[in-house]
């Protein structure tokens, strides 16, 4: 698995250039990426380095191999895996910025991090000292931890996923990849996920993995920090697992015996074959290093190696150990020991030899420093933050100041899920390592966001639009509505109603005011027109004149159906003669009057106030063709043409107003 911070080195190692032949090279990937170089290519991965120009900075992106990208499940199960880790915020964890697919490309942008990995110093030189192993260790578990907590786990913890960063932090990374993986069709041959030579036995057994299976790979790691080796090899793959189930991993000193007893400790209890025999999780295994760290020696020296060969290398030396003797009987010692000796057997001054004081002195204030700086650390007592989130503020406050720490306050945050006066967060976080009397800043919540829908009725469409904005809402729909009593192009009311709490940038439906509408009266008896537009606030006009429609009706109006008027407009409908007679009518109306006159007529009775639908049914029950038109849609008979009671032949058409 290739490291972002691998791209200058891996270029030097392949000895070609890896930018020339990759298709990926000078692409805008998804419209925001645009990929510089190759910075390496793994066994899942090839990863390169991109710079995101919508926010102007470098990046690491990581690009699945083809054969990965084509397996939907992978793709779901990746997709997930990286919004997991992008909550995952530690300062021991490569950040994941962004996730997403472009064709057939899936892709991860992360944090850049220039440096190396723990694979390439382990290559460069060898074996490291104990407390040197626990100083990489301490910050890999607390990043394990925090991951647990969060309810993710690893999978495939080693030293290539370890970065070491040119100012000296120490980051992992790859959280999730593996368990992405898991949903690929490869996983469904038997192919067991994860790197053979730190897989818990259980991962080699069942496929399952756990918290306790990332503290397995984190024993196997530190036994490979101090000793130069992992603990078990085999001329294949399957050998090496079967040692892992059947072995158990012996202790480092049995390799080097330099190895301090408190390491043999730490690697005995996290690689213990059964899980429930290892610590609960990465933070119970970082509790026990930080402890076994505090109580080692400071006094050791680092191993001097033979090269990037990675050959065993002379034991350093331990506290009372006597140096050997070199030739010519002068006695050479480590740069950071202080050999004390019997004035007799030092050699004589050579003649006109003068001390320089001032090195002298500058030697004994560094010595001085070293020894303070090494007391204060070994006086510096380290405690978890606890768990306070959820607790009520004041209960917390008392419980973070029972246990030493200077507690303060934040201002309160918003939250949908967590109550008013409760911790909302902690910052350091739970369970982060902390010097005892540190600072705690508790964060209270404020509980869920409510904003009071403002009272914008009577106001104008673009006026209720900027009092909505600026209550923290948005406008959903709007609506028009006859109404007599409010102006119109004015808010009649809102939905929901004015004075509701309702969440944040919810959105809120405006009916504003048609004024009057217009009804569409054509074909209706003048009488029942004229008065119906007179109760809704029109000053009607009416206008007899000749025509072939049937006598009495209104043949034309002004305005036009479902114009909107203001108050009070004047309406003019316009009507066929009422003098003349129906009959006279309907019989110039026909050319074939004897065959008329033969006709039998059907009463048509009346249905006014019935529902609508069963006026229909009544009348076409009777022959009649009906036809519906719409005033108010209470779903009522209001109106009809031909009047109840009257004769119409068969198959003639009734009109039905609502």
């Amino acid at each position: 698995m290739v490291r972002p911070c691998q791209w200058q080195n891996a270029r030097k190692l392949s000895g070609v250039d890896t930018t020339t032949a990759d298709p990926l090279v000078g692409r805008l990937l998804d419209g925001r990426y645009r990929i510089e170089s190759r910075i390496a290519r793994g066994g899942m991965a090839t990863v390169y380095l991109a710079l995101d120009v919508r926010l102007d900075r470098t990046v690491a992106l990581k690009v699945m191999h083809r054969s990965l990208a084509e397996d939907p499940a992978f793709v779901r199960r990746f997709i997930g895996e990286a919004k997991s880790v992008a909550s995952l915020s530690h300062p021991n964890v490569v950040h994941v910025f962004d996730q997403g697919t472009d064709g057939d490309v899936v892709y991860l942008s992360m944090e850049y991090v220039p440096g190396r990995t723990l694979r390439d110093t382990l290559r460069d030189r060898g074996r490291l000292p104990a407390r040197e192993a626990l100083e990489i260790m301490i910050p890999v578990l607390a990043a394990l931890g925090a991951a647990h907590q969060a309810g993710m786990v690893h999978r495939d913890v080693k030293p290539e996923n370890v970065l070491l960063t040119d100012d000296g932090r120490v980051k992992v990374v790859d959280f999730g990849l593996a368990r992405a993986i898991e949903a690929t069709n490869q996983t469904r041959t038997g192919v067991m996920i994860g790197t053979i030579g730190y897989m818990s036995p259980e991962q080699v057994m069942t496929g399952g993995a756990d918290v306790r299976s990332d503290v397995y790979a984190a024993g196997i790691m530190l036994f490979e920090l101090v000793t130069g080796e992992q603990p078990y090899d085999g001329e294949t793959p399957m050998s090496v697992a079967y040692r892992h189930v059947h072995d158990t991993v012996p202790p480092p000193s049995s390799v080097v015996p330099e190895v301090p007893p408190l390491i043999d400790t730490l690697v005995t209890h996290a690689t213990a074959r059964a899980p429930d025999d290892r610590p609960a999780d990465a933070t119970a295994m970082l509790v026990a290093a930080v402890d076994a760290h505090r109580m080692l020696p400071r006094t050791t020296t680092p191993p001097t190696h033979s090269g990037a060969s990675g050959a065993r290398s002379m034991p350093y030396s331990m506290p009372g150990a006597r140096p050997a003797p070199a030739p010519h009987a002068m006695t050479q010692v480590a740069a950071n020991h202080t050999l004390i000796q019997p004035r007799e057997e030092m050699p004589a001054r050579r003649a006109g030899f003068k001390p320089n004081w001032f090195l002298v002195a500058l030697a004994v204030v560094m010595v001085v420093a070293v020894a303070l700086t090494g007391w204060y650390f070994s006086q510096t007592t380290y405690v978890p933050v606890p768990e306070l989130v959820g607790q009520d503020l004041k209960v917390a406050q008392r419980t973070a100041a029972a246990q030493g720490f200077q507690v303060k306050t934040a201002p309160g945050e918003h939250d949908e899920k967590v109550a008013e006066g409760l911790v909302l967060r902690t910052d350091p976080g739970r369970n982060v390592e902390v010097e005892r009397g540190a600072a705690l800043t508790l964060v209270p919540s404020l509980g869920p966001k409510r904003v009071l829908v403002p009272n914008v009725e009577g106001m104008s469409e673009p006026e209720a639009r900027t009092a909505i904005g600026k209550a923290g809402l948005d406008v959903n729909r709007v609506a028009r509505q006859a109404n007599q009593e409010i102006e119109r192009g004015k808010v009649i009311r809102t939905s929901p109603d004015v004075g509701e709490k309702v969440k944040e940038n919810s959105k809120v439906n405006l009916y504003v005011s048609a004024g009057l509408v217009m009804p569409d009266v054509g074909g209706m008896p003048k009488d029942e027109a004229a008065n119906y537009l007179g109760t809704q606030g029109f000053q009607v006009q009416v206008n007899e004149v000749d025509d072939k429609a049937e006598p009495c009706t209104v043949i034309a109006q002004a305005p036009k159906a479902k114009a909107e008027v203001d108050k009070g407009a004047q309406a003019m409908i316009t009507v066929s003669r009422c003098q003349t007679d129906f009959w006279d009518w309907f019989r110039g109306d026909n050319q074939d009057n004897e065959a008329r006159d033969d006709q039998e007529f059907q009463l048509v009775p009346s249905v006014v106030g019935k529902n609508t639908g069963d006026a229909r049914n009544e009348l076409q029950g009777l022959g009649f063709r009906v036809q519906i038109r719409k005033l108010s849609g209470d779903g009522v008979v209001r109106f009809q043409r031909p009047a109840g009671n009257s004769e119409r032949p068969p198959g003639a058409v009734v009109v039905l107003w609502q």
